[in-house]
């Protein structure tokens, strides 16, 4: 099961929304908005920034997240939800 960090609760709380331990297989984090859930969202097989800042350090960090930025540009609700909360 996924930890999520202070730097995801902290971004959930900036956005409005809940966020707790998904349910589903492979998922990071659900995503709820007044107790409906909206998103499952992250994938348990690959890191994100608050993880990187933890384990590699700020400066690689912020390169991943560009990277990641790059790659990922619109991606419904599920995509919008990960980029703010685990990018």
């Amino acid at each position: 099961m996924y930890h999520i960090l202070p730097y995801t609760y902290d971004r959930a709380k900036m956005i409005g929304v809940e966020v707790k331990p998904s349910t589903k297989a492979h998922k990071k984090i659900d995503v709820y908005k007044n107790g409906k859930l909206i998103a499952s969202v992250g994938d348990t097989r690959y890191k994100d920034f608050p993880t990187y800042v933890k384990e590699a350090g700020m400066a690689y960090a912020l390169k991943r997240r560009s990277l990641y930025y790059k790659r990922h540009k619109d991606e419904g609700i599920a995509g919008k939800m990960a980029m703010e909360l685990l990018w």
